[in-house]
């Protein structure tokens, strides 16, 4: 994750068009002060991460099951969230947020999800014809 903030997105084109259209669905679920574009950007980018992470496992333990893959893979993903919080912890500027690290491991839990399923309906294609 960057340094830069939501606030990189401030102005009259279409990204600052697209960040108050997501300010306006989530401001009455999360308050009008809540950076949405940091929540999505978290999410995204652990939802591929947690999704890469399957696949990689998959390939490191082919015999572990569908279900221990993904939770192999959720939890390498909330390990590195929980130390990439702390890091931060000790960076000018940054601080170490809870809220960040629950975004991350939900969007790893997501992308973890999805890549099972995916991949389970795969090989039944595959072993049917």
């Amino acid at each position: 994750m960057s340094a830069h903030t939501g606030s990189d997105f401030d102005g009259t084109g279409p990204l600052a068009a697209i960040k108050r259209w997501l300010v306006g669905l989530a401001a009455p679920v999360f308050g009008p002060d809540t950076d949405i574009v940091n929540i999505v950007a978290h999410f995204t980018e652990y939802l591929i991460f947690g999704l890469l992470l399957v696949l990689a496992a998959r390939r490191t333990w082919p015999a572990l099951g569908w279900g221990k893959l993904a939770l192999v893979a959720v939890a390498l993903a909330s390990l590195y969230a929980v130390t990439d919080e702390f890091h931060q912890s000790f960076v000018p500027g940054r601080m170490c947020d809870p809220a960040d690290w629950l975004t991350d491991t939900l969007g790893a839990a997501l992308g973890a999800g999805t890549a099972v399923l995916a991949l389970e309906k795969m090989l039944a294609k595959r072993q049917m014809g």
